[in-house]
């Protein structure tokens, strides 16, 4: 590549050239292809006076990429994003940057986009009801790369925000799906559970999934917090981005094994499950929890660039 100045791509330039069934079938690729998510570097996360900064680099045979993403809770308050970023895209060769790319709009795609690529394995075949928790930017990505893999009869929002739950199910009811905002019993007949929310304490009551669902939980990412309770935890298959990674990071496996009801030798790498190593165990709940990787973002990120 000649060196040039690096482009900025921006979040409506991001959505515009990558679809989230492009981003879907990309991630899907990558794991066929021979990624190994055990290889990926570890993220960062600091603490700042006023939130976290979190740095997280990786690298493929033909890019280098770090995303620099901030977590300021008290945002939404002060009318602004509580998460925001910026990824820097580099050739693998030179090291030199090539692209500056919207990190919230790339992370609203890659991480519904992950969920989707390996839901399309664990889901079952016919959805009639999907429950998500959550109403920002997350909770929609979902919903609409969940409506890539499997048709849906029904969504319903659940979340404390009474206001931006009605405002998520509008959105959606004008795209063309049934949605309403309902309660967390909602759960006893969602084929497909989303759990995107910042919730430090479990969401549901586990007892009441189907046996025959997929819980998808991508909100907490630290040891002590948890979307998921134990009781659901303890009867799933249990699926993850990479176990190194979750036994780090995902509370809502850390804790069930610090309580003795789960082994961490249950847990099932998502790349086992897309590559058919591992088959899906359809006589029981499945959870996929998804803590977000640095490989993830360059996929995508990759496919944005190519886009162009």
């Amino acid at each position: 590549m000649t060196d040039t100045v690096p482009s900025w791509i921006s979040g409506d330039e991001v959505f515009g050239r990558v679809s989230f069934e492009a981003a879907i079938r990309a991630i899907q690729r990558g794991l066929k292809a021979g990624i190994d998510p055990t290889k990926d570097f570890p993220r960062s996360v600091l603490p700042l006076n006023h939130g976290q900064l979190m740095l997280m680099p990786t690298q493929s045979s033909e890019f280098v990429g770090i995303k620099v993403l901030t977590v300021a809770p008290d945002n939404t308050a002060l009318g602004k994003a509580t998460i925001q970023a910026v990824y820097l895209l580099m050739d693998a060769l030179t090291l030199s940057p090539v692209a500056f790319i919207d990190g919230a709009a790339l992370t609203t795609l890659r991480t519904p986009a992950t969920s989707a690529a390996v839901a399309d394995h664990l889901a079952p075949g016919q959805v009639d009801h999907l429950v998500v928790f959550g109403s920002g930017p997350q909770a929609w990505g979902h919903v609409e790369a969940m409506r890539v893999i499997r048709s849906i009869e029904m969504v319903t929002i659940v979340d404390i925000d009474q206001g931006r739950a009605t405002a998520l199910a509008t959105r959606l009811q004008a795209s063309g799906l049934k949605s309403r905002v309902g309660s967390a019993d909602d759960v006893r007949d969602a084929q497909l559970i989303v759990c995107a929310t910042t919730s430090r304490t479990p969401l549901f009551n586990g007892s009441l999934v189907r046996n025959d669902s997929l819980t998808v939980a991508v909100g907490a990412y630290e040891p002590d917090t948890r979307e998921l309770g134990s009781e659901l935890i303890t009867k799933a298959q249990l699926v993850v981005d990479d176990i190194g990674t979750a036994l780090r990071e995902a509370g809502d496996l850390i804790i069930p094994i610090a309580e003795g009801v789960i082994e961490s030798a249950s847990l099932i790498p998502m790349r086992d499950i897309i590559t058919g190593v591992t088959s899906v165990d359809h006589q029981r709940p499945r959870v996929f929890k998804s803590t977000g990787m640095s490989w993830e973002d360059l996929v995508v990120a990759s496919e944005v660039f190519r886009a162009s």
